[in-house]
């Protein structure tokens, strides 16, 4: 075993020991909110310390040494393995989206069982499993594991295309499948074929979305709903003449062929406690409380506040095998379609709970100047 495997066990069996999951502890964690949340959020044990990694924005965004393998942490003993993933959710969870290097010994069975465990780890609602994608099938071992791919699939089944409606590469951005009643928390996504250039991934702060807001229009947002709607989904399914899922897809709520929900423009992250703007350019449709017009206005503002905000984004270039996990709730995200040759990889997406708006909540932004203040203090 190496140095700084001895180092992350010895830093795992110390923390595991203090492991509680979401409803076991009554203790409430230190916390800068005013009052009590509806969901506590999570407190780090310190077991993830051990594994090395680099901060890549203010905004968003970690990336793990090349030493850091997730199949070795899916082999620790289930204690500390736990300890470790839970940890690793709350991680993600704050920086809305983290990279692993050169993840060979992941398979798609792997995936599958990092998204239960993350999912389990971060207090999800019982009913709430892996999503199954509408235009998706099961693989042949019945587990919902799905293929990003260019190359189109027989019957016109994959879920990875440009947009057909736009010429702008900005039109895509997306947080995935927000028009279930019941959407996604975190995904998974390893890229084992890639294009010789081009290919990158974009990620934007839904956090740094919202603390961009001037508090009055923030408090406007906060009492405010949009309806989600995948009618590409219905179109893409009449064009090609195949039958959309309509059994459940992750959770009984997300049954039947409307594929649309409605949900509220700020929704508070249970795992973080955090307040995140919760829009995206391909599913939100309209503003429901406003009229038409003003909607349109509205999400226009929004959307650009989104698209245009640079430093609210990072860029990852991709290497063969690496994986990248986000929380759908803190994060939307874009492909970049600048390249010809085929580009492949595995997708395993988690569904988390109905989004919901707390009001006792705060902004990232918020948190991060009282843990600044508090640090002073000590």
């Amino acid at each position: 075993m190496s140095p700084s495997a001895q180092s992350a066990q010895t830093t795992v069996q110390s923390a595991f020991e203090t492991l509680t999951l979401r409803g076991k502890d009554k203790t409430p964690p230190a916390s800068i909110h005013s009052r009590d949340l509806l969901v506590a959020p999570l407190e780090p044990t310190g077991a993830l310390d051990a594994y090395k990694h680099k901060i890549l924005t203010p905004a968003l965004g970690a990336e793990f040494d090349e030493n850091v393998k997730l199949k070795q942490i899916l082999a620790l003993p289930e204690k500390e393995r736990d300890a470790v993933l839970r940890d690793l959710a709350i991680f993600i969870s704050t920086h809305g989206v983290v990279f692993f290097q050169d993840q060979s010994e992941i398979t798609p069975d792997d995936l599958a069982t990092l998204g239960k465990l993350l999912g389990e780890l971060s207090g999800k609602p019982k009913e709430s499993t892996l999503h199954i994608h509408p235009t998706q099938e099961l693989g042949e071992n019945g587990l919902p594991v799905g293929k990003i791919s260019n190359i189109p699939e027989k019957g016109g089944r994959q879920i990875s295309f440009a947009d057909e409606f736009s010429s702008l590469a900005s039109s895509g951005w997306h947080t995935d499948v927000s028009f279930e009643p019941v959407p996604s928390g975190y995904t998974f996504l390893k890229m084992h074929t890639l294009p010789s250039t081009g290919g990158d991934t974009l990620w934007n702060s839904s956090y740094a979305n919202y603390d961009s807001l001037t508090p009055p229009l923030a408090a406007f947002l906060e009492g405010l709903t949009a309806t989600h709607d995948a009618e590409r989904f219905r179109e893409q399914s009449r064009r090609n003449g195949f039958q959309l899922r309509t059994a459940p897809r992750g959770h009984p709520d997300n049954s039947g062929d409307a594929f649309q929900a409605s949900h509220p423009i700020v929704r508070t992250n249970p795992v973080t406690g955090f307040k995140s703007l919760y829009v995206n350019t391909t599913f939100t449709k309209r503003i429901n409380e406003l009229s038409y017009d003003e909607s349109a206005v509205l999400l226009d503002y929004l959307f650009k506040l989104q698209h245009q905000s640079h430093d609210h984004h990072v860029k990852y270039h991709w290497s063969v095998n690496n994986l990248a996990i986000w929380d759908n709730r803190a994060v939307t995200h874009l492909a970049t379609f600048d390249y010809d040759e085929p580009r492949v990889g595995d997708r395993v997406v988690t569904v988390a709970e109905k989004p919901y708006f707390d009001p006792a909540s705060v902004g990232r932004k918020a948190w991060n100047k009282a843990q600044a203040e508090a640090a002073k203090s000590a």
